[in-house]
C-alpha cells in the first residue's frame, strides 16, 4: 500500500469561472492534473483537507494520490493561486508523476546537533541563507527534509553545499558553485561591542589630535611673545 496522502476528486465538466466559484462556494478547491503525455483533467478537491496540508512543511515536496472516479493519480503539487485578501486558496496545478522518473522538487533543510555547536552555546546566531535545496531526485524517492548537522561548528564557519550528504539519487540542481546554506555568526552584543570599542578608539584618537593641535598653537604664541 502506498505511502501516499489520500484526497478524493471529483470531475469538473465545466470550467468556466462560474463553475470554479459554486465548487468554492461548496467548500472545495478547482485544480487540474497534467503531465506525462496524457489528458489534463479538471477536478475539484476538499478545501478543508488540503489546507491542512498546506500547513505542514514540504507540501511541494508531497507525493498525493489523489482518486478521481475510482483511479488513482499519484500527483505533486506544483502551483497554488492565493486570494489576495483572504489568503485562501483558489486552484491548484498538480503534476501527473509516473513510477520511475526523475523530477526536479524543494525540500526544505532541517538542522540537527545545535547543541553541540561551540559557536551557538557560546551565543552565536544561526544564520540561514536557504530554508530549502532544489534538488532533482527519483519520483518516488523524495526526501522529506535534508538535514544539515552543527555538531563542531564554531563562529565564522559556514555551511556549504559540498559538506551536506544527500540520500542516493539525489543531487542538487545547481552545479557551478559550491553555494552557502547556513553561517554561524558572532552574537550581536559582540558584534555592537566591537563597533563601539571602534568608535571610543576613534574619539581618542582624534581628542588627542585636539589636545596636540592646541599644545602646538600655545607654544607658537609664547614663543612669538618672548620675540617681541
Amino acid at each position: 500500500m502506498s505511502d501516499n496522502t489520500i484526497l478524493n476528486g471529483n470531475i469538473r465538466n465545466n470550467t468556466g469561472k462560474g463553475s470554479a466559484r459554486a465548487a468554492r462556494r461548496a467548500g472545495r478547491i478547482p485544480a487540474i492534473i497534467y503531465g506525462e503525455k496524457k489528458d489534463t483533467i479538471s477536478i475539484d478537491i476538499e478545501e478543508r483537507e488540503y489546507k491542512k496540508l498546506m500547513n505542514q512543511s514540504g507540501i511541494f515536496s508531497r507525493l498525493l494520490d489523489i482518486s478521481v472516479e475510482g483511479k488513482s493519480n499519484t500527483v505533486l503539487t506544483r502551483d497554488i493561486q492565493f486570494h489576495p485578501v483572504s489568503d485562501n486558496p483558489l486552484h491548484v496545478d498538480f503534476l501527473r508523476i509516473e513510477k520511475g522518473s526523475n523530477i526536479i522538487v524543494s525540500v526544505p533543510v532541517s538542522f540537527i546537533n545545535e547543541e553541540l555547536s561551540p559557536g551557538l552555546k557560546t551565543g552565536g546566531v544561526l544564520n540561514t541563507v536557504r530554508f530549502e535545496l532544489e534538488l532533482e531526485c527519483p519520483a518516488d524517492k523524495i526526501p522529506d527534509k535534508i538535514e544539515i548537522n552543527l555538531e563542531g561548528l564554531v563562529v565564522g564557519d559556514s555551511i556549504h553545499i559540498s559538506s551536506v550528504t544527500l540520500p542516493d539519487g539525489v543531487k542538487s540542481t545547481i552545479t557551478d558553485r559550491d553555494f552557502t546554506i547556513a553561517t554561524i555568526a558572532a552574537p550581536t552584543k559582540m558584534v555592537e561591542t566591537s563597533i563601539e570599542e571602534t568608535e571610543e578608539s576613534d574619539e581618542t584618537a582624534e581628542d588627542t589630535d585636539t589636545d596636540t593641535d592646541t599644545d602646538t598653537d600655545t607654544e607658537s604664541k609664547d614663543s612669538s611673545s618672548e620675540n617681541k
